[in-house]
């Protein structure tokens, strides 16, 4: 009894109540400011976006879809939670439509976080790294897939103009601004004798929207009748692969 009397008389005094309360103040703040600095457990979902009609309607975004974003992040501006962008759209390379992105939405986006239609197609690059093979679409096809570390791809465009009369509608077109630009992104270098005309095709990629289907039909069915040498005989088909068979799909025009 004498000794709970000595410690109620020592907690009571006016130095020690100081000491008391200036350790539990201090250790409060202590143990305030290890729960603010703990990081926020991950969360156990993530998020996979459509972009065109869902995120963007053109270059234009829908609704709240930048302020919906932003809430994925937090005060720090990190990811609080995880989100891609799966979309059957492409023709650019997974960085570049990331950087187009960023920009129009207002916030960071890696290239890791953009899934396009013709993505998969990097798994096939130890099949057909060193073959040639032709990339078809708009934008810069023959680009992605030298991107993904295919080392022998040419566009269609670049590939048509190696043959004289393939396309039957040819001198209907003006082919210079199809062909504007595109042996910057030819792989390998070829002369008259080695070059395309006198190398099998030993694949077709879709990598996105024709831009002129008459054309690219006509080669496409040249390469795949012949066995991938068009003008010789009748052969086997090369493999032919398709990014996305879409023929509608949202852009700026609003149709109901």
């Amino acid at each position: 009894m004498k000794f709970l009397q000595i410690l109620r008389k020592a907690a009571t005094s006016p130095q020690n109540r100081h000491r008391v309360s200036s350790f539990s103040a201090n250790n409060g703040r202590r143990f305030f400011s290890h729960l603010h600095s703990q990081p926020p457990p991950p969360a156990s979902f993530g998020i996979a976006f459509d972009i065109d009609g869902v995120i963007l309607r053109g270059e234009t975004p829908i609704g709240g879809s930048k302020q919906a974003l932003k809430r994925l992040y937090d005060e720090s501006g990190n990811m609080s939670i995880p989100y891609v962008f799966l979309t059957n759209g492409g023709g650019v390379p997974e960085s570049e439509r990331a950087a187009e992105l960023s920009k129009l939405l207002s916030v960071r986006i890696l290239a890791s976080q953009v899934i396009q239609g013709h993505s998969p197609f990097m798994q096939l690059v130890n099949r057909f790294e060193n073959e040639l093979i032709i990339a078809v679409g708009k934008g810069e096809p023959a680009k992605v897939m030298s991107e993904y570390g295919f080392k022998n791809v040419l566009s269609l465009d670049e590939y048509a103009s190696y043959f004289e009369h393939i396309d039957p509608l040819g001198k209907f077109k003006n082919s210079t601004s199809q062909l504007a630009g595109c042996k910057k992104y030819s792989s390998k270098e070829t002369d008259s004798e080695n070059g395309p005309p006198s190398q099998r095709v030993e694949a077709v990629f879709i990598v996105s929207d024709s831009v002129d289907w008459s054309r690219d039909i006509q080669v496409l069915c040249d390469i795949l009748s012949t066995g991938g040498l068009p003008g010789r005989e009748i052969s086997t088909q090369p493999p032919l692969y398709f990014a996305n068979d879409d023929l509608s799909y949202q852009v700026g025009f609003i149709s109901h």
